[in-house]
């Protein structure tokens, strides 16, 4: 499925650069012949080194959904980071391989990636290796992005000090005591923080870097590819449309996760 929405873009590049509505926009080339790739808008293809962090328990959505609108990104290279070369094994037990390891990854990052999860992210914050990793690619990356509570692993290695951003809403009030400042929104950047609130909104911050990355039309197209135009069979997205009850429920699955991880947060010490 890379190859085929790798080629959806190639295409839809040369039809784009080759339309008369593209030359009103003011980003016209000449017409390309055949599958030429010549006449495609500049800035389409890059060469950036994306490093998506992977450890145990975390939430697969969280990764999976950033790392199909990174992997759209014609030029690029999308890094599984983790300790080790050993599959990681999700919350909901789905298994990912790494594609390189903490001490092999590329030293220099265009963006790096964490995704959140539950007692998994606390256990990230009791991770020596892993926050090192995370600080030291994230003090020099382009952009430093987060998913749902892969926000408090960013503020764990210190990345988000002085910064606005956001998680999910369970652990969106933690942010304060990385010396963030938390925001109620689907996705917030913060010049070069980027980070979604939880879980689905993977999917909304990587069409976002999508977005920054390259341009508005070439991320509708990837949008379009996806066909993501969400319509949830229910209006329980989020604690403000929730049913009193259902919210409830959550609060009391959750009624341990904000003590466990503060104290890991606050013990981190940077």
């Amino acid at each position: 499925m890379d190859l085929e929405r790798r080629e959806f873009l190639r295409l839809a590049a040369a039809a784009l650069a080759a339309s008369p509505w593209l030359a009103r926009a003011g980003t016209s080339a000449p017409p390309p012949s055949g599958h030429d790739m010549s006449g495609m808008p500049q800035g389409w293809t890059g060469s950036e080194q994306i490093g998506m962090v992977l450890y145990p328990g975390f939430t697969a959505l969280d990764f999976v959904g950033p790392q199909y609108m990174y992997a759209s990104l014609m030029g690029a290279t999308v890094h599984h980071v983790a300790r080790t070369a050993e599959p990681v094994t999700s919350d909901t037990r789905l298994a990912i391989v790494p594609t390189t390891t903490f001490d092999r990854a590329p030293l220099d990052l265009d963006v790096l990636f964490v995704p959140g999860g539950g007692e998994g992210t606390i256990a990230a914050l009791q991770d020596p290796a892993l926050l090192d990793f995370v600080a030291d690619r994230g003090a020099r990356a382009r952009w430093v992005t987060s998913v749902c509570t892969g926000s408090l692993v960013l503020g764990g290695a210190g990345l988000l000090k002085g910064y606005r951003a956001t998680s999910h809403w369970k652990a969106r009030p933690l942010l304060v005591d990385a010396g963030a400042t938390p925001v109620d929104a689907r996705v917030v950047r913060d010049r070069n923080r980027v980070t979604g609130a939880g879980v689905s909104a993977g999917l909304d911050l990587g069409l976002t870097m999508v977005g920054l990355m390259r341009d508005g039309v070439y991320a509708e197209t990837v949008q379009l590819l996806a066909e993501y135009a969400p319509e949830p069979p229910y209006a329980a997205g989020s604690p403000q449309t929730a049913p009193p009850l259902v919210k409830a429920m959550i609060d009391d699955m959750f009624k341990d996760f904000g003590t466990s991880a503060r104290r890991a947060l606050m013990a981190t010490g940077r």
